[in-house]
């Protein structure tokens, strides 16, 4: 039997680097010579519970104020992310950005998940949403129309974002995150085993991968002796 690999991916979707970071491991992923037997499980993360629902203010306001950052410092560190960001072929406008509390995005994404739809597509509809087109990930509205973009009925989508069983999940991946000490993502966990921090280049996704891999094969007996000894087989004995 063939085995599965794990992968835990723990990611806030109000994050510039997560969106980087799933580009960066999907691409080592899409060169993987075992992708098919790969199982990617995304978990909830915030960076910032205390955001309120809708930020009044720009993404570089935002930061300024929650960070205690220069304005001048904030704005240099949005530009090299918007870089990064370009060289993995992702759109990312700051200026456009709705600076709003990401924990009902997480609800939509456990609640796709529940329902076995498409979490992967869900995860890169809501970074788009937030980081390329403006729209609030707090706003209902946004996330029941990704929602059902990624496999929920309207209302599934509208049940789950209201499901104390599916806050109490999404509260349960932040323990979890605590519990192992997770302080920043996005964080990759392969095979429950090894841990990468961070938007990695996919070289380093990709060598965690057949690292993870290899060691989830049956081991090769090492054979000791260097020539047959006497034995019995099907066609006799010698």
């Amino acid at each position: 039997m063939t085995p599965t690999l794990r992968v835990d991916i723990w990611s806030d979707i109000a994050c510039p680097w997560c969106y980087i970071g799933q580009a960066r491991f999907e691409k080592a992923l899409a060169d993987f010579e075992a992708a098919d037997n790969v199982e990617v499980v995304w978990h909830s993360y915030q960076l910032d519970p205390t955001l309120p629902e809708r930020f009044d203010g720009s993404e570089v306001d935002y930061l300024v104020e929650s960070k205690g950052m220069a304005r001048d410092q904030v704005e240099q560190m949005t530009a090299q992310v918007a870089a990064a960001a370009r060289g993995e072929n992702l759109p990312i406008d700051f200026d456009a950005v709705i600076p709003a509390n990401s924990v009902r995005a997480h609800y939509l994404l456990t609640t796709i998940a529940r329902h076995d739809g498409d979490v992967d597509k869900a995860e890169h509809a809501l970074f788009a949403a937030h980081f390329a087109h403006g729209e609030a990930i707090s706003d209902d509205e946004v996330l029941v129309r990704i929602g059902t973009e990624c496999g929920l009925s309207e209302d599934q989508a509208r049940a789950g974002l209201a499901d104390d069983t599916i806050h109490a999940e999404v509260q349960g991946d932040f323990a979890t995150a605590r519990s192992i000490g997770i302080s920043g993502v996005p964080f990759f966990v392969f095979g429950e085993k090894y841990a990468v921090s961070g938007a990695q280049p996919p070289e380093l996704f990709a060598q965690a991968l057949e690292r993870t891999w290899s060691e989830l094969q049956p081991a090769k007996l090492i054979t000791l002796d260097s020539d047959a000894g006497e034995a019995c087989g099907p066609a006799g004995c010698n």
